[in-house]
């Protein structure tokens, strides 16, 4: 079996997908027939991420897909409206079922990934027989809200969107750094928050390539940043990957009036250090631990708890919980895939 890159037109724009091919099997390649699994990768990554899931998914019978959303991978770099939160990845994907002519197929979104797929599935639910959500971001964005139900800290999302991404890494990954010289290179940062630290990662080197396929600028990664006068001194902006999950621009609190419901499995790493409710990278928890001076007290963004509660309201979910980071796909695969199939057969 191997993986195949095809470019699909759709109504929006172009975009990358993969899929398997089995070519010792013809007609009805592994890959090619069975139910449809969508999968959607999450922020600095691509759908290369979904490798090694879609080729055991494909040896199990279903039709493993994986699209790389605008400004990773092979897809169109189309430019990214902030202010409609994360529409304009979910709006692609939709386009591209269209574009495939499919409907009623089962939704995989790993971390910003998770949030694509959770409006999508808001905005057409008919489009979804399931959902999967790995380690999601909340419901009500990344940064700059406290309590169980997304209250923001401030009107304007202060604590929120590209001003908090690390300059740093920003810089190296607009270099294509490969090397692990710095603490905010790629591959430091994958082995360090992406995966439980002293995690051994499969095809590293093709994992890295993936997030170096990011386009990096004021429409793409990070986004513009934006001055606040609240601390800690930012919010969100209108364009750009980090202020479309920020919390003015992207949030759902109203998923569970969605009909039908597709049943959902929400699988997460209790080690994860991105998605957490002591998120490191959430300004907020920053300023608590000393890191970002001058904190006032504010509340770290509780994610998880953020994501149980909107689930339960919900209804029809599944929490798994496993022994690892940010990506459980990557560092427990055969747990992640059992999981991802039993969900799958009782769908």
């Amino acid at each position: 079996m191997r993986i195949e890159n095809r470019p699909v037109p759709t109504a929006r724009i172009t975009q990358n997908v993969l899929s398997v091919a089995d070519d010792s099997r013809a007609p009805g390649n592994a890959g090619e027939s069975g139910e449809t699994v969508l999968f959607v990768h999450g922020n600095v990554s691509s759908a290369a991420f979904w490798r090694g899931t879609m080729l055991a998914l494909a040896e199990a019978g279903h039709r493993p897909l994986a699209v790389d959303l605008r400004g990773f991978g092979d897809t169109e770099p189309a430019p990214v409206d902030a202010t409609r939160g994360l529409r304009d990845y979910s709006d692609d994907v939709l386009a591209l079922l269209d574009a495939l002519g499919l409907d009623d197929v089962h939704l995989v979104g790993w971390s910003m990934g998770g949030g694509v797929v959770m409006q999508a599935l808001r905005d057409r639910p008919s489009a979804a027989r399931s959902v999967t959500l790995v380690n999601p971001i909340s419901p009500y964005g990344f940064g700059g809200t406290h309590g169980a139900d997304g209250v923001l800290n401030h009107p304007d999302g202060t604590g929120g969107g590209a001003g908090a991404a690390n300059p740093d890494f920003v810089r190296l990954l607009a270099a294509g750094d490969t090397s692990d010289d710095s603490p905010a290179s790629p591959r430091n940062v994958m082995r360090t928050t992406y995966v439980k630290p002293g995690t051994t990662i499969e095809d590293e080197d093709a994992l890295v390539a993936s997030m170096l396929s990011t386009r990096v600028g004021e429409d793409h990664y990070p986004g513009d940043a934006a001055a606040s006068e609240e601390w800690p001194g930012v919010r969100p902006g209108t364009r750009g990957v980090l202020n479309s999950f920020a919390p003015t621009h992207f949030r759902i609190d109203d998923l569970h009036t969605i009909d039908p419901k597709p049943p959902i499995l929400w699988i997460r790493g209790e080690a994860d250090v991105i998605v957490s409710d002591t998120s490191l990278f959430d300004l907020a928890h920053l300023g608590a631990l000393g890191a970002v001076p001058g904190s006032p007290g504010t509340p770290a963004q509780p994610m998880v708890t953020q994501t149980r509660t909107a689930l339960e309201r919900y209804g029809p979910y599944t929490e798994i919980v496993l022994d690892c980071g940010h990506s459980p796909h990557i560092e427990r695969p055969a747990e992640f895939r059992d999981a991802l199939s039993d969900h799958l057969k009782r769908s």
